[in-house]
């Protein structure tokens, strides 16, 4: 299932608020880290292990703070279960390979690479280290959307293209921590793309829900 994700950029940018996301049920309070794992179609094809709030929000942001990998393996386990039994990635013939998102700071966020290779180690599906940052961009965390958009545009290179490298033939999946409105998922997917990869989608640990985005 490939995916134009450099006309996505062109499209989607100035109608991207426009967009309505298919979210899982939300389950309250306590119960969220029994949730099951959620995915969607929009702004590219995606899947999260979770919903960005209440005690997962709270779980990750102190992961990012106190990295223990042992607490992420029950995310990372569900996340692989639901990459396991969509039939668009089980009926593969090869593989998909993992695209963790670089960090531009001098003290990255530690949760994309974790991801990548517990995911990795789950699946037992490749990784593949293909992008780096062409630029600084600013922290997001403050930014509507439409900003989002345009920090995250041209933000990414992609280190080899799919001619170059024997595994170009493969597709592959971008995996973050977290979703929110796509801006950086697509820029680097786009980045890819324009590299002759065929990007799937992208894995995640959490999935903004649609009333907290920007």
């Amino acid at each position: 299932m490939a995916v134009s994700f450099s006309r996505c950029l062109v499209t989607l940018l100035p109608l991207e608020w426009l967009i309505r996301h298919r979210d899982g049920t939300q389950l309250p309070g306590s119960l969220q880290q029994r949730e099951p794992a959620t995915q969607g179609e929009l702004p590219l094809p995606w899947w999260a292990a979770g919903l960005y709030e209440a005690g997962l929000r709270r779980q990750l942001l102190g992961l990012r703070r106190d990295l223990q990998p042992q607490r992420l393996l029950p995310l990372v386990r569900r996340l692989a279960t639901s990459l396991q039994a969509d039939p668009r990635l089980s009926t593969l013939r090869a593989s998909p390979l993992l695209v963790p998102i670089p960090s531009w700071k001098s003290r990255a966020n530690p949760l994309p690479p974790l991801l990548a290779r517990q995911l990795s180690a789950q699946l037992q599906w490749p990784l593949a280290p293909l992008l780096a940052r062409s630029r600084p961009v600013l922290g997001q965390h403050r930014l509507n959307r439409d900003l989002r958009w345009a920090n995250q545009q041209g933000a990414f290179r992609c280190l080899v293209t799919a001619h170059q490298d024997p595994r170009g033939r493969r597709p592959v999946l971008i995996l973050d921590d977290i979703l929110t409105t796509g801006a950086t998922a697509c820029n680097a997917a786009a980045s890819l793309e324009a590299a002759g990869w065929r990007p799937l989608g992208m894995a995640c640990l959490a999935r903004t829900p649609e009333h907290r985005r920007p």
